[in-house]
């Protein structure tokens, strides 16, 4: 109990935001309702993109494990994304992590990896 069970993103485009994860991580998208999407990871917590008239500024920050930051930042940018933060070392043998924003105006999104 009293675990994170699900989490937001906040979109000024949600369709655009919601194909992106879509083909970003393969999430699995469900409609509901007219301002909302639905996501499920194939493992983890599931979540949702809620539609908002403007993106909000640097709020709680969430993170995606990967197996290649590099690869996955490239993928980003193909997919109209923009990095907000290359990979970098945490250090104390914590892994790397990085930052992007989706192309729907999410203020950001983090992306963790062991390598």
């Amino acid at each position: 109990m009293n675990g994170l069970c699900y989490w937001e993103i906040p979109s000024t485009n949600v369709a655009k935001s919601s194909a992106f994860y879509a083909k970003l991580f393969n999430w699995k998208m469900t409609p509901s309702g007219k301002d909302y999407v639905m996501f499920q990871a194939k493992s983890g917590l599931g979540g949702g993109i809620q539609k908002v008239k403007k993106a909000p500024g640097q709020g709680v920050m969430v993170y995606v494990e990967v197996k290649d930051i590099p690869a996955t930042l490239a993928k980003v940018v193909k997919l109209g994304g923009k990095v907000l933060k290359s990979k970098t070392e945490i250090g104390n043998d914590l892994g790397f992590w990085a930052a992007f924003k989706d192309p729907g105006g999410c203020s950001g999104v983090g992306l963790w990896s062991k390598r």
